[in-house]
């Protein structure tokens, strides 16, 4: 699936993953390849994306402070407020 993650001033990831872990107002959850469509809102915490490379997953991990996060055909779009580290 392909996840883009950008703020108001920069694009800060844009590529393929295998799955993402998102920090959720209410909790946390995961999206997988085929995800139904949603829309959710994030609050303070980690995005956790992984990549195959090499046959080896390889795990990123972006702290964001709240923002938005739809999911709609494979492409997973995250308008973070703030990212506070990465």
């Amino acid at each position: 699936m392909f996840l883009e993650i950008v703020t108001p001033d920069e694009k800060v990831f844009e590529g393929e993953v295998d799955n993402a872990t998102f920090p959720g107002s209410d909790g946390s959850f995961q999206v997988l390849e085929n995800h139904a469509a949603m829309i959710s809102t994030l609050g303070d915490g980690d995005i956790t994306y992984v990549r195959i490379k090499e046959k080896k997953p390889v795990a990123t991990h972006i702290h964001v402070s709240g923002g938005v996060v739809e999911v709609l055909n494979n492409k997973v779009t995250v308008l973070a407020e703030k990212i506070v580290s990465e």
